[in-house]
């Protein structure tokens, strides 16, 4: 649902001038530096990248799904990291708290997030609970301490994106030990500053430099009732559900930006390399690879833009939600391949092919993270068949 098509359109317009002026010419350094510059971050704070999904009355914009993901299309055509910085806070970061948090806690954490003071980041995944998520070890014991309750929760967190940088971590734990299904497990809001609650180092990875991802270690930290996300139990996994199904759809038009921008790099790169005296761009399959590939792009597209739009209606989007992020990961590892295929040795080489040795070790993460393809394969047979 776009709700302001003039605003829309500027809003997208000022993103995409954002990424060919800021985003896009300082990859060379996000990469060689493994962080994007401060300098950078405050402008993307300024520009309101923070707060996009986060209501209006605590000061972000309040975009619509559809909104939120044209946005993200636009921005994802520059290096990963540029998306990953601001995008915890506009999806998982935020959204558990948006959908479940209670007047108190939105109050207290959501202008934050919004204006990007603070980083927010999903705690879920531990080392053996990644597709099975109900499987989590971390326990939250409750205690009474003067008739007050208390949880003390240890345990760690695996893969978590921003938890380096992370001001606020929603931490998910198991509170009733004698229930291993979902329903035993809470959510709490845990600031970076309590004591027992620390990042390990960041983990050395395949690609998207610049986007810091460790392990969350939880030693003895002590929560209140208040620090209770929704202020229920056993309400946790059903918050990560709702968090995850509008995040799979933010991810899906995340894969949709990347692909975008090596199909633009390819056309440009075909039309100047020449081969037997003409350029590879008369050759006939690799004209195919330039179109089976627009064409993976706009069915992706078509496919997010109307799960968006279904989930502003009010529809139950979870089969679509995997659907989505399914297809748009799975096409934009096709349109890589492809597009490395078209530029030959120079899309191997990070000092010849320009982005694209780059943004082929970038997007391999999607297929892997919010489900794996796998997983999602899994869920929607299991969906369908019901």
């Amino acid at each position: 649902m776009i709700t302001d098509n003039k605003e829309n359109q500027n809003r997208l317009a000022a993103i995409r001038e954002f990424v060919q002026t800021i985003a896009i010419p300082a990859e060379e350094e996000v990469v060689a530096k493994n962080r994007i510059p401060e300098t950078i971050v405050d402008v993307m704070r300024g520009n309101g990248y923070f707060g996009w999904s986060i209501p209006k009355e605590y000061g972000g914009s309040g975009l619509s799904t559809e909104e939120l993901a044209l946005a993200n299309i636009e921005i994802s055509q520059a290096a990963t990291a540029f998306r990953a910085r601001a995008g915890t806070n506009t999806g998982i970061g935020s959204e558990g708290l948006i959908q479940d948090g209670t007047r108190e806690q939105k109050d207290r954490w959501l202008p934050k997030l919004a204006s990007g003071e603070v980083t927010g980041c999903l705690a879920l995944t531990e080392p053996e609970a990644g597709s099975d998520a109900t499987a989590l070890q971390t326990r939250a014991q409750l205690k009474l301490e003067e008739g007050e309750k208390k949880f003390v929760i240890d345990g760690t967190k695996r893969y978590i994106t921003n938890a380096p940088i992370a001001d606020l971590f929603t931490v998910f734990a198991r509170t009733n030990p004698d229930d291993l299904s979902y329903k035993g497990i809470t959510a709490f809001l845990i600031p970076k500053d309590r004591p027992g609650i620390s990042a390990g180092p960041e983990h050395r990875k395949m690609g998207q430099a610049g986007s810091p991802v460790s392990e969350v270690y939880l030693h003895n930290v002590v929560a209140t009732q208040d620090d209770v996300l929704g202020g229920e139990l056993g309400k946790g996994f059903s918050t990560a559900m709702k968090a995850l199904n509008k995040q799979r759809i933010n991810l899906a038009a995340l894969c949709i930006g990347p692909a975008i921008r090596m199909l633009d790099e390819a056309l440009a790169h075909v039309k100047k390399r020449e081969q037997f005296g003409k350029p590879i761009a008369e050759f006939q399959l690799v004209q195919a690879m330039l179109a089976e590939s627009k064409v993976e792009i706009e069915a992706a597209k078509a496919l997010v833009l109307e799960t968006a739009r279904a989930r502003d209606r009010g529809e139950d989007i979870t089969t679509q939600a995997s659907i989505c992020k399914y297809y748009a990961s799975e096409m934009c590892g096709r349109v890589a391949d492809r597009v490395v295929q078209i530029f030959g040795g120079a899309g191997y080489c990070a000092d010849i092919g320009g982005p694209i040795e780059m943004l082929y070790r970038d997007v391999r993460l999607f297929r892997l993270y919010e489900g794996t393809s796998q997983i999602h394969l899994l869920n929607i047979a299991k969906r369908i068949l019901k």
